[in-house]
């Protein structure tokens, strides 16, 4: 198993483009809560865009909640009033591609949570998951090679096993640019891999043991190394 490694920054400012047509429309053509857009195949003919540039537009407008695909349907407006839409598609354009720090500081504040949640909250096959992904990243690590994807992924299935869909989606959000930034920053060297293999496993453990106070505090422990990598990167 492995990840499609993309920066969040690519191909953002196609994004935004169409993001803000796409609240232009809505605006002239004066639509409400539940009206209709104009398909995909539409708007990349009226925009002069791919559909593929459409359909990544749409659905990240879909994760802020402003709009909704419903299969064999289409794409309709989201229960929310026009002012609100347009101060928050604001907003989404403003953002800027996270650096190292803020990236660190999230994932941290996310797994310490998700940790907890996972001892308590996972099931058997969660814990199947979780020890497979260990395996892998211990595989990896010791054959000398750079583990960066099979210790994300350990993470990830922690994420999944925490029961928070929410929390597992944020992770799933932020990862493919933490791949990068580890690689950038030489995070999980193979000099690492024994510590890590440790720490992985200790973490395992108390999850499979469900209990939340010592999965969080494994966790803690974890990252510890990353904080240094991360104010020391800036």
């Amino acid at each position: 198993m492995k990840l499609e490694v993309a920066t969040i920054s690519d191909n953002q400012e196609i994004q935004n483009g169409i993001i803000s047509k796409i609240r232009d429309l809505i605006n002239y053509k004066n639509l409400e809560p539940g009206d209709k857009l104009p398909s995909e195949r539409m708007l990349s003919e009226k925009f002069g865009v791919t559909r593929s540039n459409v359909r990544d537009a749409i659905q990240k407008l879909e994760f802020y909640g402003l709009l909704k695909s419903i299969p064999q349907s289409g794409t309709f407006m989201a229960n929310i009033g026009v002012i609100a839409m347009n101060g928050m598609i604001e907003d989404i354009l403003r953002l800027e591609t996270p650096g190292f720090k803020s990236l660190v500081e999230t994932r941290i504040l996310l797994e310490l949570k998700t940790v907890r949640l996972a001892s308590l909250r996972r099931t058997d096959a969660d814990l199947d998951n979780i020890k497979m992904a260990l395996d892998a990243y211990e595989d990896k690590a010791l054959s000398g090679e750079v583990a960066v994807q099979e210790d994300l992924l350990f993470h990830l299935a922690i994420a999944k096993a925490c029961g928070n869909s929410t929390m597992n989606t944020f992770m799933l959000t932020i990862t493919p640019q933490i791949i990068m930034d580890f690689e950038k920053y030489h995070v999980c060297d193979k000099d690492q891999a024994v510590k890590g293999i440790k720490e992985h496993t200790e973490i395992y453990e108390a999850i499979k043991s469900q209990d939340p106070v010592l999965a969080k505090q494994k966790m803690k422990d974890h990252f510890s190394v990353l904080y240094q990598y991360c104010y020391s990167a800036e």
